[in-house]
């Protein structure tokens, strides 16, 4: 079960991305992965998932950030083969 402060901290990661970064981000570093902190609005690029929540907890070690997949509808895909 998800938090309702893990929630509002992808909502307003989500809102962050789509209203100051998306653009720009798509031009530039489609595939990369973003890690926001929505309370200061920094972001953290990086070529994957684990380098970008790193970066996001050094430099907040104390709050929650969100990371998104740039151009990606999700961060992560899980998936199989089906027979």
């Amino acid at each position: 079960m998800i938090s309702s402060q893990t929630t509002r901290v992808a909502e307003r990661a989500r809102r962050i991305y789509r209203e100051r970064l998306q653009t720009a981000l798509e031009a530039t570093n489609h595939g990369s992965y973003v890690a926001i902190e929505p309370e200061s609005g920094d972001h953290f690029i990086a070529d994957s998932f684990g380098a970008a929540v790193a970066a996001a907890r050094i430099a907040h070690p104390d709050r929650i950030s969100f990371v998104i997949r740039v151009g990606h509808a999700a961060a992560i895909h899980l998936g199989g083969l089906t027979n």
